[in-house]
């Protein structure tokens, strides 16, 4: 078996900051997050219409904000007036989209730790890569293992690699492709992230065996996500960080 090394962030984080407990890619979903002593989140960072990281997962506005149009082609001054809370509940009206110094920061202060995916607006892979990763390169510069990036854009994963090779990179993918062992090595990944629907025990233990991480998304049910543990994965992405809780020692 190759060498794996121990998985550097809590066995549990936070879907999208908050999960159900909070609106999504929130500084609010942080808050809640740490509430409930989970001990990290993963969260989307896409670019703005003027090129700042952002945390945001549509390339459009209108099912999390009460803007209209895509990411990409709205200014930081119109982004951050927006209302990002009120659609999950009114008592987060005015809740804004956070840019990504502010949620890192947030992050740090609550002793949160962070699986950062690289969510590139379409055609833009390598624009949002470098531009997201030299910034997380430098917020977590004095701890760079409470990171974990992560994307579904393999052009992002490369620029990554490139851009800080230090910050660890896990492949996303939805079910499990044939050649998925091919891939993270040609991308330097160290960690595989996969639907937790397409696991088995097979595989999970096939990924491990490659001294790879395994991290799988998005696990809602208790007794799933300790069936999970048991077959061997390292991480949970959870939108109930309240009740999914990490295995017992």
């Amino acid at each position: 078996m190759t060498h794996r090394p121990e998985f550097p962030l809590p066995a549990v984080l936070a879907h999208r900051c908050g999960g159900r407990l909070a609106p999504e890619n929130t500084l609010a979903g942080l808050a809640a997050t740490a509430e409930t002593g989970c001990g990290g989140v993963e969260f989307d960072v896409m670019l703005s219409g003027s090129g700042s990281p952002v945390l945001i997962h549509d390339e459009t506005l209108e099912r999390t904000t009460d803007g209209r149009g895509p990411v990409a082609h709205t200014s930081d001054d119109v982004l951050f007036a927006l209302d990002a809370g009120t659609w999950f509940d009114a008592r987060f009206a005015g809740e804004p989209v956070p840019c990504l110094d502010l949620a890192a920061a947030r992050c740090q202060a609550l002793g949160l730790a962070v699986n950062l995916e690289i969510k590139p607006s379409h055609g833009t892979d390598t624009e949002t890569a470098e531009r997201v990763v030299r910034r997380a390169r430098t917020l977590w510069a004095a701890e760079p293992g409470a990171v974990l990036l992560s994307s579904f854009s393999e052009r992002g994963l490369e620029v990554a690699a490139s851009v800080a090779p230090a910050l660890r990179r896990g492949l996303l993918v939805g079910a499990v492709p044939a050649d998925w062992l091919a891939r993270c090595r040609r991308l330097r990944a160290a960690a595989l992230h996969v639907d937790h629907r397409h696991l088995d025990a097979d595989r999970i233990a096939a990924v491990r065996e490659a001294g790879l991480w395994v991290v799988t998304y998005t696990v809602n049910d208790p007794e799933r996500a300790a069936r999970l543990f048991e077959w061997g994965v390292d991480c949970v992405i959870t939108d109930r960080p309240d009740v999914v809780r990490p295995p017992v020692p």
